[in-house]
């Protein structure tokens, strides 16, 4: 099974124009902020950190995300969706086979979906990798969760 989910990119890239263009109009409008304090450096501090926690929460947990269980081997790759975000190498790789799978968990952080894997690395030591799915959708999620859990059963059954 192969899927991602790079349809989101768009949505992502035009979430950051509108959080920087919103930025820009509220820095030059900033006497409409008069009314949050009497002190426009406080009022200006607020704004500012408001805007800051919107641009780190979206560049947090918009990641491109990738699974691919074709063949002997799967591929599970997650990286930034955007352009600095690819020479800053916040990609995660994880390639193994499919006999090396242990377990895996779906965490729901409510705004945050993390998949968390655990294989065994060359040396027969649990290898354990978190990747950011909080952009997939619920259906992909589900079909991960089927091709993972084949593997496991498929993995104990081989076993004993």
């Amino acid at each position: 099974m192969r899927t991602n989910n790079a349809t989101v990119k768009n949505i992502i890239l035009s979430l950051y124009f509108v959080l920087i263009i919103a930025t820009i109009f509220f820095a030059t409008v900033f006497r409409a902020f008069r009314n949050l304090t009497s002190n426009t450096v406080l009022s200006f501090a607020i704004v500012a950190f408001v805007f800051v926690g919107l641009l780190y929460f979206i560049h947090t947990v918009s990641k491109y995300f990738e699974y691919d269980s074709d063949g002997v081997k799967v591929v599970v790759i997650n990286k930034g969706l955007l352009f600095f975000d690819k020479h800053r190498h916040r990609e995660y790789k994880l390639e193994f086979n499919k006999e090396r799978l242990l377990s895996f968990k779906f965490h729901n952080y409510i705004i945050y979906k993390q998949l968390i894997i655990n294989v065994l690395d060359s040396s027969d030591e649990v290898r354990k990798m978190k990747f950011n799915v909080t952009l997939v959708s619920r259906r992909k999620r589900k079909y991960i969760r089927q091709s993972l859990s084949k593997m496991i059963k498929a993995n104990r059954k081989n076993s004993k």
